[in-house]
Order: structure tokens, then C-alpha cells, then sequence
């Protein structure tokens, strides 16, 4: 049996294990398994690798995207650049190198649906889950604004947002989340009313698929696109690690 897995906390409705556990079945890995590893303190991974010695690649979600680092052996550039590891291989030998494939997922779910006015981008909220949207948009082109709930060098609060710069920045991202299921009435403070069909709003969050983030959004005219997408190109960049030579 190969086994696969989620760490994070909570994982109650977590993506990732019903998403693979579909894939194995649908590919007749019936020696694969894919589990949910709920873990408050990062301190347990190395107890988790030794107690599973049939586990092959982790998945990591929130808070740990950061904090997992010093436990790895090994970082590929690009978890290296970004500061934040989603995917571990365990390698034969027992080591741990990280990656991040959320930068493969955000890529190729935002350029699907951007146009060429989507230049300068706010990004709402500064911690592990920004880290990806922030190393992807230089390198085609969009500047950002990070907005932050808590002082940060560079960021802006959101009481200092306003229409000018609302209209200004045309790609609005939410990285917090605020709106997940079951905290659905929750949504980023931002002013809404300054929106226009110009604005394209992206969400990380996928569950619900119409965050109130989103619908207020849609109310404007403006594009939308959850993270759903995202999460699925990032899993299947996952697997294809998991089974690599790399």
C-alpha cells in the first residue's frame, strides 16, 4: 500500500482527500490511499513520516505552509523562492524535500481568464497562501498592492483603501479565508460600491464555489473565478512529483 496524505489544521473540509481518492479509483490504483493527517503542531511531522513507512507524499495546507521549511531536507527553487511548501516527497532513503505547486496552480487557473488590462493586482491578505500569488505576477507583468489586516512592510490596511485605488487596481485576489465554508457570510472588507465590469475578482477560497466575496463582485459586473481550479492543477502537479525521479 502507498499512501498519501494531508497535514493542516482543521481538515474537516479539506479538498484534497476526496479529490484523490475519486482519481485512485477512477485509475484502478487500488494499492493507493490517500488520508487526512490533521495536525495542530508542525512538531509532529517527523513522528507522522516514522509511524507511516508506507507514505510516499504529503500535501500541506494551512498553517504550515511556512513552518514545515526547517523540517525538510531539501527545497526545490521554486518553494525555495516563494517561502511556503504545499507538496512533500518522501524520498526511498526517508528524506523530505518540499515544493510548491500552488505556483503551477494559481498560473494556470488566472491565465485562463485575465485580460490584458488586469495590470496592477490587490492582494487581500499577506500570509502563507499569498506567498504564491505574490512570487507568480511579476513575472507576467502585474504589479501588486498587498492589503493586510496586520502591519506588514509594504502592505496597506484596508481602512486605507478607496475608490481611486480600487479603480486603479483592476485584478482583485482574496488569499484569506474569509468566506469558507462554514464561515460563509464572511468576505473581505473592501469598498465594493468603487467595483466596476473592468475588475476581475479571484478567489482562493473554492468552497462554497460562490463566495459573498465573489457574488458582491458579480453584482458589480465584474469577472470572477474561485479557486477550484487552482486546487485541482496544483494536486495533479502534486502526483506528478510524487511519482518523478526528481
Amino acid at each position: 500500500m502507498k499512501t498519501y496524505g494531508l497535514i493542516g489544521f482543521p481538515l474537516e473540509h479539506s479538498f484534497s482527500q476526496n479529490y484523490f481518492t475519486e482519481k485512485f479509483e477512477k485509475i484502478q490504483l487500488y494499492e493507493s490511499r490517500y488520508l487526512n493527517f490533521p495536525m495542530e503542531s508542525i512538531s509532529g511531522l517527523k513522528d507522522l513520516i516514522a509511524a507511516n513507512p508506507d507514505l510516499r507524499g504529503l500535501n500541506v495546507t494551512i498553517p504550515h505552509k511556512v513552518n514545515v521549511i526547517p523540517l525538510l531536507d531539501s527545497l526545490d527553487e521554486t518553494a525555495r523562492a516563494v517561502g511556503a511548501v504545499n507538496t512533500i516527497k518522501v524520498n526511498p532513503d526517508g528524506s523530505l524535500k518540499g515544493y510548491n505547486t500552488d505556483v503551477w496552480g494559481f498560473a494556470r487557473s488566472l491565465l485562463s481568464v485575465i485580460k490584458p488590462r488586469h495590470k496592477q493586482a490587490l492582494i487581500l491578505g499577506s500570509g502563507g497562501a499569498s506567498l504564491a500569488v505574490r512570487y507568480f505576477l511579476p513575472k507576467i507583468g502585474i504589479t501588486y498592492q498587498t492589503v493586510s489586516r496586520t502591519p506588514e512592510a509594504g502592505a496597506i490596511s484596508y481602512e486605507q483603501l478607496n475608490d481611486e485605488i480600487i479603480r486603479k487596481h483592476t485584478l482583485i485576489i482574496n488569499c484569506t479565508p474569509l468566506g469558507t465554508f462554514p464561515d460563509t457570510a464572511s468576505y473581505p472588507d473592501i469598498p465594493y460600491e468603487s467595483l466596476t465590469e473592468q475588475h476581475l475578482l479571484y478567489d482562493l477560497v473554492y468552497n462554497p464555489p460562490l463566495t459573498e466575496f465573489l457574488k458582491r463582485g458579480k453584482a458589480k459586473g465584474a469577472g470572477i473565478k474561485n479557486g477550484e481550479e487552482m486546487l485541482k492543477q496544483q494536486a495533479e502537479e502534486s502526483w506528478r512529483i510524487w511519482n518523478s525521479k526528481e
